[in-house]
């Protein structure tokens, strides 16, 4: 009996436990940026689609991305809009990331959204080209 009390309180105490270190910053990229072979992005705001195949952009952005550390915050359920949904695919071609940029600091990614703790996305480069 005493065994089943004890259960009954330490197993949801490890669940919250668990889904709160998600909440602990951490980089969301970490990829190796010559082992991509294009990025994708969607422009939220005009309907626009790029894709970018140069190493030079691709490096660029993958090596912005992987320095940035961010803070899980609240669920983006429900949330409309984005500025920027990027696909990243690897050398074979297969997807291997999906997120939405929001601004310089915010993205959306699996159900939440992410603040930059320490350095911004450089917005205005993937803008620039998606907007070529």
């Amino acid at each position: 009996m005493i065994r089943r009390k004890w259960v009954k309180s330490v197993v949801p105490l490890i669940f919250v436990l668990l889904f709160a270190f998600t909440f602990i910053p951490h980089k969301v990229l970490n990829i190796k940026a010559d082992e991509i072979s294009k990025i994708t992005v969607f422009d939220g705001n005009t309907g626009y689609q790029s894709e970018i195949t140069n190493k030079e952009d691709i490096y660029h952005i993958i090596n912005n991305l992987n320095e940035i550390t961010f803070q899980k915050n609240k669920p983006s359920f429900g949330a409309m809009g984005y500025s920027f949904r990027m696909t990243i695919y690897d050398d074979k071609g297969k997807s291997t990331k999906k997120f939405t940029i929001n601004s310089h600091d915010t993205i959306k990614y699996k159900g939440f959204f992410y603040y930059s703790e320490d350095n911004s996305i450089d917005y205005h480069f993937i803008e620039k080209l998606v907007h070529k």
